[in-house]
């Protein structure tokens, strides 16, 4: 059941036929993992908690630096070189007493990663490397658990969710070599905040069943020409973890 502040704090939801009142106790008992508290985790932790979700489980081996600060607005300037997890944790308890978040101040591996994970419903990968992308990616396949992928750089970022075939891998099917990060290339503030927020509404759609989720799909948004386009996906069938 929900309780009288949660009927007040979610009423905008509790309203839409889409959500109503089924659709919030879906939000209340779900359990998504957040892969990295960056620019993309920061923003989607935000609303995931200010939604309703019930569990958040918030994976990050980070600490907070000041150039975190200009995209990752989940942090403040005092929150320079604390953990990013429990600093997550905080402030996010203070948006909404109703979630809980469970602590992983860790770096995911083969080792850990399917004992992390898999008590989850869904994850939502924003980290900011492609190890650790493909380590999600086939953990989440082999757990059967929706994967929720978003990336940004520059001025562009993209959004895809994973839920069988195609899996993430027959999108990126080897890392890299001339792989471009926030770091060497920059990006925009803002943007973070558009895909992250992004992000966590297609978790929202995904618990709760409404409208069309982005399985297959790839979302593709330009900032700088203020224009988004949508690709299907095809599925490998060479691909080492979803293929035949």
């Amino acid at each position: 059941m929900l309780t009288d502040d949660e009927i007040d704090r979610y009423a905008r939801h509790l309203v839409l036929k889409e959500i109503g009142g089924q659709g919030q106790m879906k939000l209340k008992a779900a359990r998504v993992a957040l892969v990295g508290m960056g620019g993309i985790g920061s923003p989607a932790a935000l609303y995931l908690a200010a939604a309703g979700v019930g569990v958040l489980g918030l994976i990050d081996d980070d600490h907070v630096s000041a150039s975190n600060l200009q995209r990752q607005v989940l942090f403040q300037t005092r929150d320079v070189g604390a953990a990013k997890a429990e600093v997550a944790a905080t402030h996010l308890a203070g948006l909404n007493p109703h979630c809980d978040c469970h602590i992983h101040r860790l770096r995911l591996t083969p080792d850990n990663a399917v004992d992390i994970l898999r008590d989850y419903d869904i994850v939502l990968d924003g980290c900011d490397n492609f190890e650790t992308r493909l380590l999600v990616n086939r953990v989440c396949h082999d757990l059967k658990k929706p994967l929720v992928s978003a990336a940004l750089g520059r001025f562009s970022g993209q959004l895809a969710t994973f839920d069988g075939r195609p899996c993430y891998q027959c999108l990126v099917p080897d890392i890299p070599p001339d792989a471009e990060t926030c770091e060497r290339v920059g990006v925009v503030g803002a943007l973070a905040g558009i895909i992250g927020t992004m992000a966590a509404l297609e978790t929202i759609k995904l618990i709760t069943g409404a409208g069309d989720a982005l399985r297959g799909q790839l979302l593709i948004f330009d900032g700088l020409g203020m224009t988004s386009r949508t690709v299907k996906l095809a599925a490998d069938p060479a691909c080492p973890v979803c293929g035949g």
